[in-house]
């Protein structure tokens, strides 16, 4: 869908049809982002809701210096980290995965079991987030490492090691998965 209208929209613009355009093109994307930085579908729904919420209020400031799809990354990245940090996220966090006894399947795992690489991206999730964000980037989004170093307000070197060590520390965890060194 080409979108390149956007960075030419003033005050006066119907924002209720450029919205439901962005959601119909992007709302998987950010939703699916969300998931993975949060790892609770739940919670992905709300960042998401809160996400093109922000857009809407914000849709006339978007100046086309990056592809829509970089903004509302970013912007889904940061109403993410903010989620994140909420005390009642980390209270109900810590609470229910304390309160796991093992016995109920996670929504989360029924996905992956019908993921057809199931095994990678449960290894992807247990990489810590900086390595995991980047990744996801990059495979998923397609992101260029120009586009996520400015997204991430890293240099582009930074982009380029945590990739590096993304992809040896998820060899080395597949490598020990298929050793029979690590159990699920």
């Amino acid at each position: 869908m080409d979108l390149d209208y956007l960075k030419y929209l003033t005050s006066g613009v119907d924002r209720d049809v450029v919205l439901n355009e962005l959601m119909n093109e992007y709302g998987n994307d950010v939703w699916n982002f969300a998931f993975y930085l949060i790892r609770r579908s739940d919670y992905a729904d709300d960042i998401c809701q809160d996400v093109f919420l922000t857009l809407y209020e914000k849709l006339h400031t978007f100046r086309g210096e990056s592809h829509i799809k970089s903004w509302l990354l970013t912007i889904t990245r940061n109403r993410t980290y903010k989620y994140r940090r909420n005390a009642y996220f980390s209270r109900v966090v810590l609470v229910n995965n304390a309160a796991k006894n093992g016995t109920s399947r996670s929504a989360e795992a029924e996905m992956f079991d019908r993921m057809e690489t199931r095994h990678i991206w449960i290894n992807v999730m247990k990489l810590p987030l900086r390595y995991r964000e980047v990744l996801l980037l990059e495979i998923h989004y397609q992101l260029s490492i120009q586009e996520m170093a400015k997204m991430l307000d890293v240099a582009e070197g930074t982009i380029k090691s945590r990739l590096h060590r993304a992809r040896k520390r998820l060899s080395t965890l597949l490598q020990l998965e298929s050793e029979g060194g690590i159990d699920d």
